[in-house]
């Protein structure tokens, strides 16, 4: 097996290729000065099984799109010189929040997605945490592998436990059974019994409004469980009716890190202890980086790499 990154994604893949013992493949990747670009495998491909890693967010140099596209012609390009099986890391897939219609006419771009990256030749897609699990599996028709937040947070949130009750709160209905899966995983880490709430959430407009607080919070550790930490509006609503409630301390955890608008807000005041996101993207949005206070960053590359061994195997 060969693993091979576009440059945008090289660091993870770096990480990836380490942990499975292997060096990277070499891509040779050009640019040219009216802006189309080439890439091609220094390696050769025909009969090989290849894993292609690429997290499709905007930025910071990139849009998603110039990322999906450069992935396509990669994974059309393997396919045109003999590649045997095309597996995708996409550890953050874009368009994941564009799967429904809630207007007329509207797209439903993340199938949009799927049917472009199996058309170019994807024969497994590995991503994780996407905003609706059931449209995901029903976007893609190629063999897909979706990882769950817990896999990669449960070690992270269970050390910092102290014995202290713990409650796993999902910031709005649609991320309940996110928060209930997480919830069993933390138990299971830590054998003990872990309180579960939710909250009401509305957003219209671009304005979001919270609603009715559902759990039990009083002198308790909250872990607010989400896939995606945007502008942060969510969090901090969550945060302020946890604190409200008593919560003790307050904990914001997502898959992956957006940081869009003014995310700075989620490191100021004393509502949020720590804010915790994996690698799937960097913190290239934030002031600081990875230096912002308050913020932890949890590594991805052996959770990748631990599945895509037992789909070689």
């Amino acid at each position: 097996m060969q693993i091979v990154a576009l440059d945008e994604s090289r660091d993870l893949a770096v990480g990836i290729a380490d942990e499975l013992g292997l060096a990277l493949s070499e891509l040779e990747q050009r640019t040219f000065e009216d802006g189309e670009g080439k890439i091609r495998p220094l390696a050769p491909v025909q009969g090989h099984d290849l894993c292609i890693v690429q997290s499709l967010h905007s930025g910071p140099r990139l849009s998603a799109h110039d990322k999906l596209c450069r992935l396509l012609f990669l994974i059309a390009t393997l396919r045109d010189h003999g590649a045997a099986w095309i597996t995708v890391v996409v550890p953050y897939l874009c368009y994941a929040r564009k799967d429904r219609r809630t207007k007329p006419q509207d797209p439903i771009t993340t199938r949009y997605v799927a049917q472009l990256l199996e058309t170019a030749g994807c024969d497994h897609i590995i991503t994780f945490e996407v905003h609706n699990l059931a449209a995901f599996q029903n976007a893609f028709r190629c063999q897909t592998t979706h990882l769950e937040v817990g896999a990669a947070f449960q070690d992270a949130v269970a050390w910092r436990a102290d014995g202290a009750p713990l409650v796993v709160l999902s910031p709005d209905p649609g991320g309940v059974k996110r928060a209930q899966l997480f919830r069993e995983t933390l138990e299971e880490r830590l054998g003990q019994a872990i309180g579960f709430g939710f909250m009401e959430k509305r957003r219209s407009g671009g304005v979001m409004s919270v609603g009715a607080l559902a759990g039990d919070f009083a002198g308790r550790s909250v872990v607010i469980v989400d896939d995606i930490i945007a502008s942060g509006s969510t969090m901090l609503g969550a945060a302020q009716a946890c604190r409200d409630a008593g919560a003790a301390k307050v904990f914001a955890l997502a898959a992956h890190g957006l940081f869009t608008g003014q995310p700075q807000r989620l490191f100021a005041g004393d509502l949020i202890d720590r804010v915790l996101v994996t690698d799937s993207i960097a913190p290239f949005r934030l002031p600081d980086g990875r230096a912002t206070d308050r913020l932890e960053i949890i590594g991805t590359a052996a959770l990748f790499a631990d599945t895509i061994r037992d789909s070689m195997s």
